[in-house]
């Protein structure tokens, strides 16, 4: 048995393994062991709370872009409304204008028919007092007739004026 290599190996690591519990190498390597735990535990731990930050990031901008749509969306119906708004004041306003317009060209209208009334009722006026002067003239004669027409012509024109 003590020449045997296997025996010689058992009692080597069996020294070896009391040289380790002497000099306290399974409390070191326990040591290691527990600080390496503890580091990974940190460092999962520091994982998770960096996955808690950016989950709660995420949701932040989620909450902002859809207030950033919902901010857009009323932008748009506001403009919209303002359109239709300006549209109907435009409409409105051209209305206005038209009949305004309209109101106006009336308005010359009748005027242009007074004038041509008047001017028409002058002309008459005009060519009866010629015509009564021409029968005048030519039936009576003498300084009585000239005294006679130019009192008709006078009042001919204050009567129908």
């Amino acid at each position: 048995m003590l020449h045997e290599a296997e025996t010689w190996v058992a009692v080597a690591f069996v020294l070896m393994v009391a040289l380790f519990i002497y000099f306290g190498a399974h409390r070191m390597i326990g040591e290691a062991l527990d600080r390496r735990s503890a580091r990974i535990r940190k460092e999962l731990d520091d994982a998770r709370q960096l996955k808690e930050e950016a989950q709660k990031l995420v949701a932040e901008y989620r909450s902002r872009r859809e207030s950033a749509e919902r901010e857009a969306q009323e932008i748009v119906a506001a403009a919209q409304a303002d359109a239709e708004r300006i549209a109907q004041e435009a409409k409105a306003k051209m209305e206005d204008f038209v009949a305004r317009r309209t109101k106006a060209a009336e308005s010359k209208i009748a005027q242009a028919e007074t004038q041509a009334v008047a001017d028409v009722r002058a002309a008459a006026a005009e060519a009866a007092a010629a015509a009564a002067a021409n029968v005048l003239s030519q039936t009576v004669k003498g300084s009585i007739a000239d005294n006679l027409i130019e009192k008709s012509i006078r009042e001919l024109g204050s009567k129908l004026n």
